[in-house]
C-alpha cells in the first residue's frame, strides 16, 4: 500500500486526501484546531454535487507521530512552507516524493530547468528566503503540480468540492518517472484527471498569468473576475500585467500557447467569482503575494527584464495587506522586488 501524507488538510488538502483514500492509498492528514478535532471524532466528509461521503483517516498535528511516507503533499499556502520544513523531516526517507500543491512559482522551479539562464539550479528568495526549503527538503524530491479544483471548508471536518477535478503533474526534469506514474494513477483512481506533463512549467505560467493580474486587482478593489475583465481600465491594467509576466516567463523558456485576450475573456466569463487572494482578505487570512507576484519581479530583476507595473501593483497589494495585518514584510524579498 502506498503511504501518502497530506500536510495541511484544509479545503484542497482535504479533497486530495479523500480522493487518494478512495483510490486505496494509506492516507494520513496533518491538521490542527477544530478541523483536526472534528476529523478525529467524525472522520472527514467530502461533499459535492454527487452527494457526501465520509472517510475515516488518521489525523494528527504532530508529524513525528507518523512513519516515513512514499509521498508528502504540501497543501498549506506557499508562503507558509518555510514555517513547516523542519516538521516535514520526520516524514521523509530517501525515496519520499514531495508535491507542493500551491499557487505561483514553486520553490523547486529552477531545479534542472534547462532555462538557459544563470538561474539554473538556484532558489528563488521570494518563495524560499535564503534557500531554506531547497536545502532542507532537497529539490530532487520535488514533483511538480498545478491545482485547478475549487474547494472550501464548509465547517470543521467537512470539505465541499465546488468545481474542477484536474491536477496536472510533472517531474522538474521533464521525464516520465515511475513515481510520477504511480501518483497519477492513484489520483485518477480517486476520480481526478491527473495528466503527466513533461512541460509542466508552461502550465505553471499560464495559471500564473491570471494569479498575478486578476488576483491582486480583486484583492485591492473587491471586484469579481467578470467585473474586472469587463471594465476598460482594469482590463487594460490586467493586459499590461500579463504582458510583463509573459516576457519574464518566455525568458526562462516558458511557452504561452494561449493569447492574452482569450485568457482575459476566459476569466471574465466566470460570473461573480472572487479569486483566492480576495477571499483571504475577506476571511482575514495571510495573503499569498510573494509566490504569485514578487517571484516574477525577482526573476525579471535578475535577468534585467523590466516589470514596472507588476512592481507597482505588488507594492500596493503589500501595503493594503500590511495595513490589515495580513502580510509580514521580509527585507530580503523587498531588496529584490521593490
Amino acid at each position: 500500500m502506498i503511504n501518502v501524507c497530506v500536510f495541511g488538510a484544509g479545503a484542497i488538502g482535504g479533497y486530495l486526501g479523500c480522493c487518494l483514500s478512495k483510490a486505496g492509498a494509506n492516507v494520513s492528514l496533518i491538521a490542527r484546531g477544530p478541523h483536526k478535532d472534528a476529523i478525529e471524532k467524525n472522520g472527514l466528509t467530502l461533499m459535492s454535487e454527487k452527494g457526501s461521503e465520509t472517510f475515516q483517516l488518521k489525523v494528527t498535528d504532530k508529524p513525528n507521530e507518523l512513519s516515513t511516507q512514499d509521498y508528502v503533499i504540501i497543501a498549506v499556502k506557499a508562503h507558509a512552507i518555510t514555517g513547516i520544513v523542519t516538521d516535514l523531516e520526520p516524514l521523509l526517507n530517501e525515496n519520499t516524493a514531495v508535491v507542493s500543491a500551491v499557487n505561483g512559482i514553486p520553490w523547486w522551479y529552477f531545479y534542472k530547468a534547462n532555462s538557459g539562464t544563470k538561474l539554473e539550479n538556484t532558489h528563488i528568495d521570494s518563495v524560499d528566503p535564503n534557500g531554506l526549503i531547497w536545502n532542507t527538503i532537497n529539490p530532487k524530491r520535488a514533483l511538480g503540480c498545478v491545482v485547478y479544483p475549487a474547494c472550501e471548508i464548509e465547517e470543521p471536518g467537512v470539505v465541499r468540492h465546488i468545481e474542477g477535478n484536474r491536477i496536472s503533474l510533472g517531474e522538474p526534469e521533464e521525464v516520465n518517472s515511475e513515481r510520477l506514474k504511480v501518483l497519477s494513477g492513484l489520483l485518477i483512481s480517486g476520480g481526478l484527471k491527473a495528466p503527466q506533463k513533461k512541460k509542466l512549467r508552461d502550465e505553471i505560467w499560464i495559471k500564473l498569468w491570471g494569479n498575478c493580474s486578476f488576483n491582486p486587482l480583486s484583492a485591492i478593489t473587491g471586484a469579481s473576475l467578470d467585473v474586472l475583465g469587463n471594465d476598460p481600465s482594469s482590463r487594460l491594467l490586467i493586459q499590461t500585467l500579463m504582458e510583463e509576466c509573459q516576457k519574464v516567463g518566455e525568458a526562462v523558456g516558458a511557452k504561452f500557447n494561449v493569447s492574452i485576450e482569450n485568457r482575459i475573456n476566459g476569466a471574465a466569463s466566470i460570473i461573480g467569482h472572487k479569486p483566492s487572494t480576495r477571499q483571504d482578505i475577506e476571511l482575514k487570512r495571510p495573503l499569498e503575494i510573494d509566490p504569485i507576484m514578487s517571484a516574477i519581479v525577482e526573476i525579471g530583476t535578475k535577468l534585467s527584464i523590466p516589470t514596472p507595473m507588476l512592481k507597482h501593483v505588488n507594492g500596493i497589494l503589500k501595503l493594503k495587506a500590511g495595513y490589515l495585518g495580513l502580510y509580514a514584510r521580509n527585507e530580503l524579498i523587498d531588496k529584490l522586488t521593490v
